[in-house]
């Protein structure tokens, strides 16, 4: 068994041209002063780092460390989310995902792949300088469009996807290998991995590869109702990184699992800030704790109701108050004595 480390908070949902929001050092002190011990940093934003530099320079690297120990906080992970998705793109979302990509490479998807593998490599070398072991991505998409498919799929698709999709990553989970990280694609609706069974496909696709692991965040599980508790079960030994977020799943007589085309607000299965949704925490902390998962707790806001402020302040008692401090001993042990042998043939009659 393990003690999760904890709270941190994920600062991508948090950035604002407004300070404390807008530096890395107004958001180290916002976040110091919640009550957090760890931040995860995205590494699009460059108002938190120069990920081409970070790479590069372990220098450099040493003195963000430094800066950011000053608040008295750790970097829990880098997150290439954005730059992940990137790396397989489907041409039907070309347009949208332009967004994620700079202006030199829009409307060329080619480039922008291009860029996406660069940084996600040098997310993995900035990794290393950073003495990090583990790195939160997204795995793009291929096969998206066609996951309640009409027409049928036609035979072979889903296995040339995955295997294209393997073939784009391959190189970058050597570097992670290579660097000592643990790749930790988070499973989430519309990427290719977004449950167990697509997980499996790309670890076998991958040739089971070492680097491939699991960014596990129940939230997304709720929206797909699928058990989120058994999947860690299941999966545990992947399980490198954590997303604390709630979600609850309202279906109605209109709508359900699919939400309709609405706005979060108006969907049956939507996100919450801690606490506010139906996300059994207690169970998801025991279970992570019980099989040793050496994770940090990172709280995601990204709630439809309650404000950012209001949620991180709470997210952070939350997430406190969840994480158990695992026992190094057993109830019974007073009880317990030298193995003697001969007493035992005589308690079993032998």
């Amino acid at each position: 068994m393990k003690t999760i480390k904890g709270p941190a908070v994920f600062l991508a949902q948090f950035m604002d041209d407004k300070a404390p929001f807008n530096s890395l050092d107004g958001l180290c002190k916002w976040a110091a002063d919640l009550g957090y011990k760890g931040i995860q940093i995205p590494t699009w934003e460059s108002r938190l780092i120069d990920l081409t530099l970070a790479g590069e320079s372990k220098m450099y690297c040493d003195e963000l460390k430094g800066k950011i120990a000053e608040y008295g906080l750790e970097i829990t992970e880098l997150s290439t989310h954005l730059q992940g998705q990137l790396v397989a793109v489907h041409p039907a979302y070309d347009i949208m995902f332009d967004n994620f990509a700079p202006d030199d490479c829009k409307n060329n998807p080619k480039k922008r792949t291009e860029w996406a593998r660069q940084q996600v490599i040098s997310a993995a070398r900035a990794s290393k300088h950073l003495g990090l072991k583990a790195h939160a991505t997204f795995s793009g998409a291929l096969l998206w469009h066609t996951w309640h498919p009409w027409p049928q799929r036609p035979a072979g698709l889903v296995e040339m996807g995955f295997e294209e999709l393997a073939k784009r990553w391959l190189p970058l989970l050597n570097e992670y290998e290579e660097n000592g990280v643990a790749v930790c694609y988070e499973i989430h609706p519309g990427e290719d991995l977004h449950d167990g069974v697509t997980f499996e496909r790309f670890l076998k696709a991958t040739g089971n590869h070492k680097a491939v692991n699991i960014l596990y965040d129940p939230s997304h599980f709720v929206l797909q109702q699928l058990d989120y508790i058994e999947y860690i079960d299941h999966y545990h030994e992947f399980i490198k990184a954590f997303h604390v977020k709630d979600s609850e799943f309202n279906p109605t007589g209109k709508k359900g699992a699919f939400g309709g085309y609405g706005d979060w607000k108006d969907r049956a299965g939507r996100y919450r800030s801690l606490g506010d949704g139906q996300i059994d925490f207690k169970t998801v902390f025991s279970k992570l704790s019980e099989y040793g998962c050496d994770v940090w707790a990172v709280m995601e806001w990204e709630c439809v109701i309650k404000s950012p402020e209001q949620g991180a302040r709470e997210g952070a008692k939350f997430i406190s108050d969840h994480i158990i401090e695992v026992t190094q001993k057993r109830f019974d042990d007073f009880a317990g004595s030298e193995i003697d042998k001969e007493k035992l043939k005589r308690i079993l009659g032998l």
